[in-house]
């Protein structure tokens, strides 16, 4: 009698082992051939290789001493100062004219004027010095010459007037006032005296300030 053991062999456990093992290195080996066979598919000679590290941007190469520097004004060339120029200021054409208009005409351009009378005839201006025409700064004296010789005139009475009006007086009238005893105070003398007769570029001496009792020449007011 038997217990029912039929006494075959159960081979299914170790061959199931190893079927198993050779499956699992076949899958491995299909996906080391699936991703080789991917890059030469692509045509790709070589495999892909790794991404490279980032670079910096490229260098402007503009030195640091060639840049800007905020708040800095690019230097400026230096200025240079234009010459004085006589604002088209010339000696205005009198040469014909009565003296006393060209006179005139001078003091109205605020230019001086030195009158040079002549030997001959007449009183108009033969020429004048710097010419006519000629570029000059305000101020500047322009002498004029008369044909003929100084004519006569009357002098100012100036005795009283204040120094400096005395003196445009006289100035006015023709003549040179000669300052005796300073240039202030009034006018307490004065040689030739009022009313008498002169002639043009006549000197008239004054004396400005108080009177002195002796009689003597006055002395200047302080």
């Amino acid at each position: 009698m038997t217990d029912g053991d039929t006494g075959a062999r159960d081979d299914a456990g170790p061959d199931r082992s190893a079927l198993l093992l050779r499956g699992g290195l076949a899958v491995v080996l299909l996906a080391a051939v699936g991703a080789t066979g991917g890059w030469l598919l692509a045509g790709e000679d070589d495999p892909p290789a790794p991404p490279a590290a980032a670079e910096s941007p490229p260098s402007t190469g503009t030195p640091d001493a060639a840049r800007p520097t905020p708040g800095r004004s690019a230097p400026q060339a230096p200025r240079t100062t234009a010459p004085s120029r006589s604002a088209g200021l010339t000696v205005p054409p009198v040469v014909g004219e009565e003296f006393t208009d060209a006179r005139d005409e001078l003091r109205e351009k605020r230019l001086g004027w030195r009158l040079v009378f002549g030997q001959g005839t007449g009183t108009t201006v033969e020429r004048t010095s710097p010419e006519v025409g000629t570029e000059v700064q305000p101020g500047r004296t322009v002498t004029l010459y008369v044909s003929g010789p100084a004519p006569a005139t009357t002098v100012p009475d100036v005795v009283g007037d204040d120094c400096d009006d005395a003196a445009d007086e006289l100035v006015d009238e023709g003549f040179y006032p000669h300052y005796r005893t300073g240039k202030t105070g009034k006018v307490s003398r004065q040689d030739p005296a009022g009313d008498g007769a002169g002639r043009w570029n006549d000197q008239v001496s004054i004396w400005c300030g108080d009177a002195p009792e002796d009689g003597g020449s006055p002395s200047p007011t302080p």
